[in-house]
């Protein structure tokens, strides 16, 4: 392994064997690479299958170039690496997980509520049809209401047509279309805002993930311009070089203990400075996930909200409604001639109506087609953690990763280190 990493580390191949071993490691390197960024655009991204191979294919094939022929490119590239586990890469896990939730979480919260959207138009479709059948039952009562008016005993007290109409029923047909369009308009302007969302936020995450890649590399190519120009740049670590100078100096006693300025690059020691800032990363770590438990207890409330709806609106029983019409008419004989003499009237029984009428309200029915409330996917939430807990780690191994990068850039330039 260490003649390996020599032989990718030179300047140029000493000989036509380092050359193929070379290229061989290119070669390797890019085919995985490769694939691994085939699958980012393809999966994670989700643009087209032909349109991930071409750009794979593209970036592959130029990848082994540069590496193959410039060698301050291929410690750029070795140092995006271990960069990856610095906030930069913390960035791209960001984004990976707020795509997570735009293909997954999102898409499930709105079903939920279209399950909701639903179950309201059948309990108002039922309701609606429900009162205008009542209409029936109203006017089935005015005509036998009427008939027993026109039954008098006398036809000098016989009153003119009691009958009533109720042209309501003549509407029916149209309020279940006036229903049926105002719930396809509904459906359609929550589609459409369905799409919006979800198209916005690809493109965003698209964007930010392309800016991140950029960044990444510039980060690395940044690091390794201030190792080259500036002697003083992340220079306060114990080398094997700084230890035989303090031996040869007599001056061993300045590298022993615990050193404010200096550190050990393969030891486990952290400066405060270092420990500071980790805290303050797991802060902001800490942060991004409340937001994205937010989403995911959005997405558990929203079934819980669509499974109850479902249930109740199952369970709702006919709630029955009972007309009741008493009606008396009785006449007095000559009521002024029985005062005056003051004696009690005799009155005479002309009509008496006295019945009952049964009507339920229907809000629910089986032929309503509502669909199933879709549960969280629980493979979800643990992607999303397990990208969390990479995440956390990230922000303890981001001074060893740096550390990393200055172990890099020395093996690439070893002239250059024992200057510094």
């Amino acid at each position: 392994l260490a003649d390996l990493w020599w032989i990718y580390s030179k300047p140029v191949p000493a000989d036509g064997r380092e050359l193929w071993t070379l290229f061989l490691q290119c070669s390797c390197i890019t085919v995985v690479i490769g694939g691994l960024f085939y699958n980012w655009m393809f999966a994670s991204l989700e643009y087209s299958w032909h349109l991930s191979v071409a750009m794979a294919v593209s970036f592959s094939l130029l990848l082994l170039l540069t590496l193959l022929l410039v060698h301050p490119a291929r410690c750029v590239f070795s140092m995006i690496m271990p960069t990856l586990g610095t906030k930069q890469g913390r960035k791209l896990l960001f984004s990976t997980c707020i795509m997570i939730a735009v293909v997954n979480i999102t898409p499930n919260i709105m079903s939920n509520l279209k399950t909701i959207l639903q179950v309201i138009k059948c309990i108002c479709k039922n309701s609606s049809d429900s009162l205008l059948n009542s209409t029936a039952l109203l006017e089935k009562v005015s005509w036998e209401f009427g008939d027993a008016i026109q039954e008098t005993v006398h036809s000098i007290y016989k009153p003119m047509n009691g009958h009533f109409r109720f042209s309501l029923l003549q509407n029916s047909s149209l309020i279940n279309q006036k229903m049926h369009l105002a719930g396809e308009r509904i459906s359609r302007e929550f589609l459409s805002v369905e799409v919006l969302v979800k198209d916005s936020i690809r493109v965003a995450n698209r964007l930010a993930a392309g800016f991140f890649v950029l960044y990444l590399c510039f980060e690395s190519t940044w690091y390794l311009k201030n190792y080259l120009t500036n002697l003083h740049f992340d220079n306060f670590y114990i080398t094997k070089k700084l230890e035989h100078l303090a031996a040869d100096r007599r001056a061993a006693h300045l590298l022993v203990g615990s050193s404010k300025k200096l550190i050990r690059p393969t030891g486990l020691k952290l400066s405060w400075e270092e420990v500071v800032l980790c805290l303050l990363q797991a802060m902001l770590v800490t942060m991004a996930l409340l937001l994205l438990l937010l989403v995911v207890a959005m997405d558990h409330f929203a079934f819980s909200v669509a499974d109850t709806a479902v249930r109740k609106a199952a369970q709702f029983s006919a709630v029955p409604v009972t007309l009741s019409i008493k009606y008396k008419v009785e006449i007095g004989i000559v009521p002024f001639l029985f005062k005056v003499f003051g004696r009690p009237s005799e009155e005479l029984l002309l009509a008496d109506f006295n019945r009952t009428y049964h009507h339920h309200l229907i809000f629910s029915s089986a032929r309503c087609s509502i669909c199933p409330p879709s549960p969280p996917n629980p493979s979800v939430l643990l992607a999303v953690g397990l990208l969390f807990c990479i995440l956390y780690t990230t922000v303890f191994l981001e001074t060893y990763a740096r550390r990393l990068c200055r172990k890099i850039a020395a093996s690439f330039f070893p002239g250059w280190e024992e200057e510094r």
